[in-house]
């Protein structure tokens, strides 16, 4: 049996990955990989946002970064209302 405890609050990261200069993207990782086992894609979308919301938050001035994380942010809400 396997039995993991998360110290974290959030099960997702959020990363920018700047390979593209004309388009960032954002890249994703679960901080727990046996969490990946139980979550839905709602569960995982909620926590795609949470982690794009905290990675906004402490972005420094960069517009393209912010963009980047506002265009994620909003994608990702349009998903969710589209799963409701």
């Amino acid at each position: 049996m396997n039995i993991d405890f998360a110290e974290a609050s959030s099960l997702v990261i959020a990363k920018l990955c700047g390979c593209k200069e004309s388009r960032r993207k954002v890249a994703y990782s679960l901080l727990n990989e046996t969490h990946g086992l139980c979550l839905d894609k709602k569960d995982l979308i909620i926590g795609q946002i949470e982690a794009c919301d905290k990675l906004l938050r402490y972005t420094s001035d960069e517009n393209d970064n912010k963009i980047a994380l506002e265009r994620e942010i909003r994608e990702l809400k349009m998903a969710l209302d589209l799963m409701t």
